[in-house]
């Protein structure tokens, strides 16, 4: 399982890195040719599909690696016990909105697939699909971590804080 991860961690860091390049490179295109007054009136629609799927492979990125934004300031000064609590309710929240933008993604890729973009021959419905993988992702992170705690319960989370490594790196 630990291989299939990295694998996918590997391959969401490529296709971040592609996503990029190919971004840079369609916005790029669409300010030289407007300075030469023929402007490519694609490049606009296509950069901001591509905008959508940089941010959502970011996300999934950020949510494999556990490198969202939080503020622990609070949490931080819990006993052990009611840290670990605190993050299970994170968890489940985090589990929960998974599903809910999983759920609501599909929705709208469903509404959307029969919608031409309008300047690129396109389904709108592509815009909506990375959030199908990112709520997936999210859900799945959220378990992941929630079994984490679990099985990690009577090991002091502030252990792994002050060595700032991950508390399964503190248990092995």
């Amino acid at each position: 399982m630990t291989i299939l991860l990295k694998l996918f961690d590997r391959l969401m860091e490529g296709l971040a890195a592609v996503l990029i390049v190919a971004l840079l490179v369609t916005v790029s295109l669409g300010i030289v040719t407007r300075a030469f007054g023929e402007p490519l009136i694609w490049t606009d629609e296509v950069s901001r599909f591509m905008m959508l799927w940089v941010a959502v492979t970011g996300w999934i990125l950020a949510s494999r690696k556990r490198a969202h934004i939080r503020i622990r300031f609070f949490h931080d000064l819990l006993p052990p016990p009611a840290w670990r609590s605190a993050e299970i309710v994170m968890q489940l929240a985090m589990v929960v909105l998974g599903l809910l933008i999983l759920h609501y993604s599909v929705h709208l890729v469903t509404v959307n697939w029969d919608l031409e973009a309008t300047t690129v021959p396109l389904s709108m419905g592509l815009l909506y699909v990375p959030m199908l993988l990112a709520g997936l992702v999210t859900a799945l992170q959220g378990l992941a971590e929630l079994v984490d705690n679990i099985r990690l319960w009577n090991v002091s989370p502030h252990v792994a804080l002050q060595a700032e490594l991950p508390a399964q790196e503190i248990v092995e």
